[in-house]
């Protein structure tokens, strides 16, 4: 277990590089001088904006700029923004709204996904079983920001049941509609891989094994069913906290949430490439150790599954 941990944090060096590296080429690859473009319609002279530009390593060709940020990176110090903020303050404000947004959401879809899913799968083509598959495939048919404007426009505007914007602090109470809205789409991918899972473990030998020898339906269901049906579902959670954190973009759009998402989506508009860079590291750190914790449940879920050296 030790070996596949240190194999897998291992594999997070070029993960990591590379990730950092395309996204910084690309913010470097935008059209348009973003110091000049603080300024509008009245810059100042060319002395200083050279010395601007200077002092942001952006008079330097693009792979020294990028070595020099990682240099910086590894030492703890990820910049600041064309606005002299420190990008480490701008973190740890918007880090925590977006952490808890994605929780909250990825708590309901796994939640209540796996519940619908597992309704679904025990009574399988039967009302419940084809309004879940419906509801589902509408969920994954409609984009997230119509659902979002939908929402905020019958809970919000209509039932006045939830604010149409969240408030800076954004407390739990006020993320509960921006997280049903993120989680609306992976809610549906887990209910319909849940369900299958089910239907296909329903069938097995050890589920009939297990019945045969006489044990409650229910520790059947929990035990031998539904405990070998998570492994895909865990799987498509692990994956999904990076989705939930790059989705994240649309739903605080919508609901106004200062978060990771409008914070990097004003970096990008701006071309502030070290501001980017350091949120997407972030999130790409964030994501191997999901998927790493993920691998290490397998374990637990399945006895087949075994890690060794």
């Amino acid at each position: 277990m030790l070996w596949y941990t240190g194999k897998r944090l291992l594999q997070m060096i070029p993960v990591f590089f590379g990730a950092t590296f395309l996204i910084y080429f690309m913010v470097f690859s935008l059209p348009g001088d973003p110091i000049a473009a603080l300024y509008g319609e009245r810059p100042p002279s060319d002395a200083v904006l050279a010395q601007i530009r200077a002092e942001y390593n952006l008079d330097k060709p693009f792979i020294v700029q990028y070595l020099l940020y990682i240099g910086n990176f590894f030492q703890g110090d990820l910049g600041t923004t064309y606005s002299g903020r420190s990008v480490s303050d701008v973190m740890a404000s918007a880090f925590p709204i977006t952490a808890r947004l994605a929780m909250l959401a990825l708590a309901f879809e796994a939640v209540f996904g796996i519940l619908v899913g597992l309704i679904a799968g025990l009574r399988k083509g039967k009302l419940f079983d084809a309004s879940a598959l419906v509801v589902s495939l509408l969920l994954i048919s409609v984009p997230t920001f119509v659902i979002g404007f939908v929402l905020q426009f019958v809970f919000g505007v209509q039932l006045g049941w939830a604010r149409t914007t969240v408030s800076g602090a954004a407390p739990i109470d006020e993320l509960i509609l921006p997280a049903l809205v993120l989680a609306s789409v992976s809610f549906a991918y887990i209910v319909r891989l849940t369900r299958a899972s089910v239907s296909d473990n329903l069938n097995a030998d050890f589920v009939r094994t297990a019945t045969a020898k006489g044990l409650s339906r229910p520790r059947v269901v929990t035990v031998h069913v539904l405990r070998n049906s998570l492994v895909p579902v865990i799987t498509f959670l692990g994956v999904d906290i990076g989705s939930l954190m790059v989705g994240a973009i649309v739903t605080e759009g919508i609901f106004n949430i200062n978060g990771v998402g409008g914070t990097v989506f004003k970096a990008i508009r701006l071309g502030e490439g070290p501001t980017v860079v350091s949120f997407i590291a972030v999130m790409v750190v964030i994501f191997v150790l999901a998927n790493l914790l993920v691998d290490l449940l397998y374990a637990a879920l399945d006895p087949r599954i075994r890690y060794a050296k």
